[in-house]
């Protein structure tokens, strides 16, 4: 079931995240840290209400931010579509003891149902230039890549853009 995150749960969303981003690295994707996803940020999801779970029988395995806010990082780059009426995808997790079971497809497919929902025109996210796999991911959905973003907390290396227009 996919429902919208509590307060409480905060701490077992800091624990998803943290075995994804252990598992990004030990595959040599140093996408996450210690600076990213911070809790400091899915408090601010939260309090947006954006914060979404997947919760498998009382057990948090997946997660993702819903916004409609752009982040400053986001304005220079040239979208398909007009900015305004816009969905931005943030910190899509599946714990890596569940992934591989469409998870992240159906934690996508909730989201692009929300912004179809809101008569919104795309969807918008990034994900990491040396992510090959997200990449794939994103493309299968008929995401087109767009230009760079950077991060410095996270990577010297670019963040590429993507946008699904409904």
């Amino acid at each position: 079931m996919i429902r919208t995150a509590k307060l409480g749960e905060i701490p077992r969303i800091m624990s998803l995240t943290r075995a994804c981003a252990k598992h990004m690295i030990e595959m040599g994707i140093e996408q996450w840290n210690d600076h990213y996803p911070s809790e400091k940020a899915f408090l601010k999801d939260l309090s947006r209400g954006e914060l979404y779970l997947l919760d498998i029988s009382g057990k948090i395995v997946g997660c993702i931010t819903i916004s409609t806010h752009m982040d400053e990082e986001y304005r220079p780059v040239k979208w398909l579509t007009p900015n305004g009426n816009n969905v931005y995808i943030h910190r899509l997790a599946v714990h890596p003891e569940h992934q591989g079971q469409g998870l992240a497809r159906q934690l996508m497919d909730h989201a692009e149902d929300m912004a179809k929902a809101e008569n919104c025109i795309s969807v918008r996210l990034d994900t990491f230039s040396k992510n090959e796999r997200n990449q794939r991911f994103y493309e299968a959905r008929g995401y087109k890549k767009l230009e760079p973003v950077y991060f410095p907390k996270q990577s010297p290396l670019p963040f590429y853009c993507y946008e699904l227009i409904l």
